[in-house]
């Protein structure tokens, strides 16, 4: 399958997930992820703010943030490359490109996102086999993972049904070590 029918196909399965078991899932992952306890000593995180029927992060990114974190969250650029801002609570976001919650903290530049000590990424959908993740088509989240280092943990918030064996990958695509489902942590390189 293409990436195109793919990405159709996840994204019509997400818009049939009910209010209710996008709650739960949400929840089901921010509390493994939590556990984790290469999460608890991650002192500078990357993560990004959930729209629509992804995995909601919005309960992670506050609890790493009050739990001590420094949590950066991406600021997308007109190139389509993701600049940097710390969270400072609920209060320090405003939309910015395409209504995107991003926050209003002095910009760290592209390459911030080496510094962090965990990534978490959107994804449509993971390769259960390579980790090569489907995002949304813009490449943004394939530049920024390209500058992570080899040790720093990246992981995908998933809803179940999304880790598959029929992720389509081009030389770009960048792969995560972790996925999260609302069934659990899967290791995957």
């Amino acid at each position: 399958m293409d990436k195109l029918h793919l990405r159709r196909e996840l994204l019509a399965a997400r818009a049939s997930l009910t209010p209710e078991q996008l709650r739960s899932n949400a929840t089901k992952i921010r509390e493994t992820l939590l556990d984790q306890p290469w999460v608890q000593m991650a002192g500078l995180v990357a993560c990004y703010w959930s729209i629509g029927s992804e995995p909601d992060t919005h309960g992670l990114v506050f609890a790493l943030w009050k739990h001590g974190a420094t949590v950066m969250l991406p600021v997308l650029r007109e190139d389509d490359d993701l600049d940097w801002a710390v969270y400072d609570g609920p209060d320090t976001l405003a939309p910015g490109r395409f209504g995107l919650m991003e926050p209003v903290d002095t910009r760290r530049g592209v390459d911030a996102i080496r510094t962090a000590a965990l990534v978490v990424a959107p994804a449509l959908a993971v390769d259960r086999r390579t980790g090569v993740r489907l995002g949304r088509g813009g490449g943004s989240f394939d530049r920024a993972l390209a500058r992570v280092g080899p040790n720093v943990p990246t992981v995908a918030p998933l809803h179940d049904g999304e880790l598959r064996e029929d992720v389509p990958a081009e030389p770009h695509d960048r792969a995560v070590r972790f996925a999260i489902t609302p069934s659990g942590l899967i290791k995957l390189s």
